[in-house]
């Protein structure tokens, strides 16, 4: 699991204030409503990015995160996988994930994603000019497998996002897509992440430059796995940099 409970994302280095924000509810491709949370900034314009969360789905860290992002100038919509499997957003902290974590299917993720994309694009959602995703853990990987979902994205972001090897929902490795990938990537790991050993970040470099993808690969050195946490205070540098790094890749600030 990436985050518990009672972890909270940093606070971004610019900080400024959000339009508005609150639940709201996506339409997917095939119909279903996708539960969100969106955050709009005080700017309309300018980019937009698509949270897509850890196994747990969407839950206070990913609330939190859409009004950073909103206060840095980025709208903001963090979304929730289990529209179809799981009830009625929001759930307890009892909700019991797991099995509908292997229930999730990359087309209906993909079309998810695509919603909340088209909602940032729409003058409700801020009127983004520019398009990203962004995730972590589970997310991560789901982020970079949307740069070959046909988004028109102009970058996807991973936090500790593992790049190969199979998955319990079927995922494809982003290693495997990325001669499909259409936009820049930005990957940011853990140096102390057992879960994703230096040789597949190598792997994932190796096939995006392979396939001509922009791309910038930063690991932090004795980070954890989910080391992007207010709570981590030993590791407050390493999110500190990974703020500037994504709100750079965005051209934010």
């Amino acid at each position: 699991m990436c985050y518990d409970t009672d972890a909270r994302p940093p606070l971004p280095p610019i900080r400024g204030a959000a339009a508005d924000a609150g639940e709201l509810t996506l339409t997917s491709a095939d119909g279903t409503p996708v539960p969100a949370f969106a955050a709009r900034a005080e700017r309309p314009g300018g980019p937009g990015i698509v949270i897509l969360p850890d196994v747990r789905g969407l839950h206070p860290f990913y609330e939190e995160l859409a009004l950073r992002f909103a206060e840095a100038g980025v709208h903001a919509v963090a979304i929730d996988y289990f529209a179809r499997t799981a009830g009625p957003w929001p759930r307890g902290r009892d909700f019991d994930f797991r099995p509908h974590v292997a229930l999730t299917r990359h087309a209906t993720l993909n079309a998810d994603a695509g919603a909340a994309a088209a909602h940032l694009r729409s003058a409700a959602g801020g009127a983004a000019d520019r398009i990203y995703t962004v995730g972590f853990c589970f997310g991560g990987r789901i982020s970079s497998l949307q740069a070959a979902a046909g988004h028109g994205l102009a970058g996807v972001i991973s936090f500790y996002g593992s790049p190969v090897g199979e998955h319990r929902a079927g995922l494809p490795a982003p290693v495997d897509e990325a001669p499909r990938f259409e936009c820049r990537v930005l990957a940011l790991y853990g140096g102390d992440d057992p879960g994703i050993p230096p040789e597949e970040v190598t792997a994932y470099d190796r096939a995006l430059d392979a396939a001509g993808v922009e791309r910038r690969t930063v690991v932090y050195p004795g980070a954890p796995h989910s080391f992007f946490d207010r709570a981590a205070a030993e590791h407050a540098a390493a999110s500190e940099d990974a703020w500037r790094e994504v709100l750079g890749f965005m051209g934010v600030g």
